[in-house]
């Protein structure tokens, strides 16, 4: 059962709602909060970008087609299924919570939980490794261009001043972090818990400053409890189509095992450590922590899952080597011995 139930960091997200709920920040602290988590996550960034291996990143450029099919399933499958589920049932949830699933699927894909999956499940890290990576950096362009076109948000602020401050906030740490990793890489390298503190306390921190904002604004009058329990419903709908439609697609392709691995984890995660920054600077007051719930409760739910499938695949090629083993030794020939 345990692993069906919120993981540690999904209970810190639900412990921060509750407390900006209860204790919101306001006037000069919600201000220091705001500087604070934009702060923590330009040095998350700044970490990933020390960390990645520029080597493992160019090893998986080696398969164009892999990686195209990768992307394409973030940024045009997501996007077109959650166009197809607002029009089929627009009434289903209210504007606001639609606005946050169309959100979900703009967004890329995750790195960490991406490439951990797919080691679990004994597939092509080093291509995990390249698109997860191209995924994420990709996204911090792409998914503001894909809230313009499919929110039509480009009236409320200029769009290209919208995607500089994202690039600062995200992308130039991520460069700046890969350009000093000759120097800390290492450390970094040996110090992972730092790295782990910085993610999700920067994630945590910019919740709690969201949240502050929404909550003075009235946020929960918005969503009854029957709203999200449609919104867990709609999220499973899309989750659980892009799994499948990764999953067949692969096969129909005759793709590796390994590389069909890569495309069902990197093709449906959604990063919620890029979401956040980039819904703070796009959506304004309250309007942030309104799409912040629909890629929290996503980052849970692809988390369980994921979690069990990637514990068969593991369990499908564990039996499969035992078997290519037994076929190897000679018929008939003495077992080796154990002591």
């Amino acid at each position: 059962m345990n692993r069906f139930l919120p993981d540690r960091f999904t209970q810190l997200l639900i412990g921060t709602v509750l407390l900006a709920t209860l204790f919101p920040a306001t006037g000069g602290f919600e201000h220091f909060m705001h500087i604070a988590s934009n702060a923590a996550i330009s040095l998350l960034f700044f970490l990933h970008g020390a960390k990645l291996s520029r080597e493992a990143a160019l090893s998986g450029l080696k398969q164009p087609r892999l990686h195209l099919l990768t992307l394409a399933s973030t940024f045009l499958l997501f996007p077109l299924l959650g166009l197809a589920l607002r029009s089929a049932v627009p009434d289903l949830l209210t504007p606001q919570l639609w606005m946050g699933v169309l959100f979900v699927c703009t967004l890329s894909s995750t790195v960490q939980s991406s490439i951990g999956f797919t080691s679990i499940a004994r597939g092509n890290v080093p291509a995990a490794i390249c698109g997860a990576t191209a995924s994420n950096l990709l996204g911090i362009v792409i998914t503001p261009l894909l809230v313009t076109l499919l929110l039509h948000r480009h009236h409320q602020a200029n769009g290209m001043t919208q995607v500089l401050s994202i690039l600062l906030q995200l992308l130039l740490p991520f460069v700046l972090g890969n350009l000093m990793r000759p120097w800390i890489g290492a450390w970094i390298n040996r110090h992972k818990v730092i790295v782990n503190v910085v993610d999700r306390g920067g994630i945590l921190l910019s919740v709690y400053a969201a949240f502050s904002v929404a909550v003075a604004q009235g946020v929960w009058h918005l969503f009854p409890p029957a709203q999200l329990a449609l919104l867990v419903l709609v999220n499973a709908v899309l989750l659980g189509t892009v799994l499948l439609a990764t999953t067949y697609g692969a096969r129909a392709l005759k793709m590796p095992r390994g590389d069909e691995i890569v495309l069902v984890f990197c093709g449906s995660k959604k990063s919620l450590a890029s979401g956040i920054p980039i819904a703070s600077v796009l959506f304004a007051g309250s309007g942030a922590a309104v799409v912040l719930l629909p890629i929290m409760l996503f980052h849970q739910m692809q988390l369980m899952l994921c979690a069990v499938l990637a514990r068969r695949y593991a369990a499908r090629h564990d039996s499969d080597s035992e078997q290519i083993g037994q076929t190897a030794q000679p018929e008939g020939a003495p077992a080796t011995a154990t002591r």
